[in-house]
């Protein structure tokens, strides 16, 4: 049995970037809690309003899309966009010498072995 080669261009990563109002001790609950369901939901941080999650497929992309929409604030602004692996790895990251990376992700990989059940 001969497997083919997936092209570079067909595994990604989808990037969900967003504005939350977080002005009154609700909006900044919920803005946690957003966040938290990200992470939840395979995502890395990036910066402090920027995830990413690895993707098998851009056709599975509206399957991740499902799943976080109920978890997005009423007041919130969510823009999700997907980005092969190639173009993943064409980015660059500029830190400054003092800043602080804390829990963020600098340059994550694309998993070895991307979950199956997506």
């Amino acid at each position: 049995m001969r497997v083919e080669k997936q092209s570079p261009f067909r595994m990604g990563w989808i990037l969900a970037m967003f504005d939350l109002p977080v002005m009154l001790p609700e909006e900044r609950r919920a803005a946690t809690q957003f966040r938290k369901d990200l992470l939840d939901s395979g995502y890395l941080m990036i910066q402090f309003s920027v995830y990413a999650r690895p993707c098998v497929t851009f056709e599975q992309m509206e399957g991740h899309i499902a799943k976080i929409k109920p978890y997005i604030p009423e007041a919130g602004n969510v823009r999700l966009m997907f980005m092969t692996d190639e173009q993943w790895k064409r980015s660059f990251t500029v830190v400054g010498p003092n800043y602080d990376q804390g829990k963020r992700s600098v340059n994550p990989d694309l998993p070895k072995q991307v979950d199956f059940w997506e």
